[in-house]
């Protein structure tokens, strides 16, 4: 069985609960299969990077899957749109026409800037950093996975020397697990990267990480950059 978000923003939980962390958002028009169904709640994987979570059942739609693949899929590439009584959030597929996108990743990703920090989140009204990523990265027709970790597996990996804007930069803790992930921006003195932390923000890099001049000190160790292509 498979569904289809029809809200704006649909919170997933790890656990079948409205008191459970919410790990990820599905956002309008995303489609996932229906895993298991146990009183209000299901568990869905979604189709466009196989995560998977606890949706509540009053939030989504069932689709036949025939029609599984007849969905309209126009890709909303602006922060927000209101229409049809509904908000919805850049990389929402929507049914009505909506205008290319002729942003550049950069471009894209500097119309989050100042957005709240939200574990899980996946839109202007609150974001993560890896979901910060995939939705600039969708707004573009680049799919990427949906944590951290799971975005580092992918792409080219690239020496420091040779970064350039919109590579990837991956960071670890201190036993070496991904933890988090920016996008690069390349200016004539040196790297930068905007990435979600406390909010959508621009600090300085280098080698070591990621450098906050306000507390005078790293925030983030580096571990690998990568370069995502179509």
């Amino acid at each position: 069985m498979k569904g289809i978000a029809n809200l704006s923003c649909i919170p997933m939980r790890n656990e079948p609960s409205d008191r459970a962390e919410m790990t990820n958002q599905v956002l309008f028009g995303e489609t996932f299969d229906i895993i298991e169904t146990i009183e209000k709640w299901s568990k869905i994987r979604l189709h466009h990077d196989k995560y998977e979570g606890w949706i509540d059942n009053k939030q989504y739609q069932h689709l036949e899957n025939k029609n599984a693949k007849k969905t309209k899929h126009n890709l909303l590439a602006v922060p927000y749109i209101k229409k049809n009584k509904c908000l919805y959030f850049l990389g929402s597929y929507v049914d009505f026409d909506v205008a290319e996108n002729k942003k550049n990743i950069l471009q894209t990703a500097l119309s989050f800037l100042n957005t709240p920090y939200l574990w899980g989140g996946r839109t202007i009204a609150g974001i993560d950093c890896s979901g910060f990523t995939q939705i600039v990265f969708r707004a573009h027709h680049i799919s990427l996975l949906r944590d951290a970790y799971q975005q580092q597996t992918q792409g080219k990996k690239i020496k420091w020397m040779d970064a350039q804007t919109n590579d990837l930069a991956f960071f670890q803790n201190d036993a070496g697990k991904i933890t988090h992930v920016g996008i690069v921006i390349k200016e004539k003195n040196g790297l930068k990267i905007i990435h979600a932390s406390g909010k959508v923000r621009i600090d300085k890099l280098d080698e070591t990480g990621i450098f906050k001049e306000e507390i005078n000190a790293y925030s983030h160790q580096l571990h690998s950059i990568k370069r995502i292509q179509k």
